[in-house]
């Protein structure tokens, strides 16, 4: 068992040393530091200016921040992290050593998740500095940077695996950005369309009182008559699933709630929380406003916090589609990659 953790971390050893050692690495993280600088100035300025606590605030886009560069990143560093080495002559080489196909795979997704991390690593002052301002949950933080990792951690399980399965490193880094952008922005993309191409029909009444010539109401609340039009309404409660799968939907979902006096968002996870689960409300049948009769309105008058109550979390569901996809590639990979290989894609380098 020794031996195989061993191997393991050779293998990392090397990767890590190879692909995380140019200067161009480190000016990259230098420049997301500044950015993350400018962004916590900024938010606790604004923070401060409306007499609100910034804390929660800054926390969340920080987070959200760091998903988003590892989601940029991470693909260049794990999309030709095992066909590179066959490109370069060196795979074979470490095929026939002690190393295993399995500690090979592992140790190649092990380097690729570490140094995606290093952003994370990087913005730690700034979230310190968040939960010094106040307002942070401690949950909050726990559960944030957890799915964070985790998030993280599947992209580069995916472009691992397509590196092994496919041959040329070109094509595997850019599938990998497809399939990234596709959980990212295709599920929103997705989302959209689907609900609008099931839009169905709803009937609006309004019925208003009674004005004179220059808008005032009528002595005696006189009501004018109900009008009644129809139109096609979008049904996003019924394709809202499409975005259990989204990396930032998945962080925001899993996160608990921090939420005003008022019951609204304090915080971006929570915003983009009740953004989302709103969207599995269905559309009134008729959509009712009446003046005279207000307790007809069919208007949903709930604060953001009651429609999260009362509706689905999303984040578990989605966490595992996105760890089975990250594991199915990985297992191809490592079947792609057994010796003896029984075929070898057209052009591929031995040695």
């Amino acid at each position: 068992m020794k031996e195989r953790i061993l191997a393991v971390g050779t293998v990392v050893d090397l990767e890590l040393r190879q692909r995380v050692r140019s200067t161009a690495w480190y000016v990259l993280l230098a420049v997301s530091a500044a950015l993350l600088l400018i962004v916590s100035v900024l938010l606790l300025g604004v923070a401060a200016a409306v007499g609100k606590e910034g804390g929660p605030q800054v926390f969340s886009v920080i987070v959200f921040f760091v998903l988003l560069l590892g989601s940029l990143v991470t693909p260049a560093l794990s999309g030709g992290a095992v066909n590179g080495d066959r490109d370069a002559g060196t795979l074979a080489t470490t095929q026939v050593t002690l190393v295993t196909t399995t500690q090979l795979i592992v140790g190649k997704f092990l380097a690729a998740w570490t140094a995606s991390l290093a952003f994370l690593a990087v913005a730690l002052p700034f979230l310190l500095l968040a939960i010094v301002a106040g307002g942070v949950d401690p949950v909050v933080v726990l559960v944030a940077l957890l799915v964070t990792v985790l998030e993280l951690g599947v992209v580069a399980a995916v472009g691992v695996g397509l590196s092994s399965v496919i041959a040329r490193p070109i094509f595997s880094v850019v599938t990998t950005y497809l399939v990234v952008a596709a959980l990212s922005i295709g599920t929103l993309i997705a989302f959209g369309l689907g609900g609008v191409a099931l839009q169905t029909s709803q009937t609006t009444v309004e019925r208003y009182y009674s004005t004179d010539a220059d808008g005032n109401p009528l002595p005696g609340g006189v009501c004018d008559p109900e009008q009644r039009t129809t139109s096609q309404v979008p049904r996003y409660d019924r394709v809202w699933p499409i975005l259990a799968v989204n990396p930032f939907v998945v962080l925001a979902d899993a996160v608990p709630g921090q939420w005003s006096k008022d019951g609204y968002a304090a915080d971006a996870f929570s915003g983009l929380k009740a953004v989302t689960r709103l969207a599995q409300v269905a559309p009134p049948e008729p959509s009712v406003y009446d003046d005279c009769d207000p307790a007809r309105n069919t208007s949903d008058r709930r604060t953001q916090e009651q429609v999260v109550a009362a509706t689905t979390p999303t984040w578990a569901a989605g966490l595992v589609l996105q760890l089975v996809l990250a594991v199915a590639l990985m297992l191809a990979g490592g079947s792609a990659l057994r010796t003896p290989a029984k075929r070898l894609a057209k052009g591929s380098r031995i040695a």
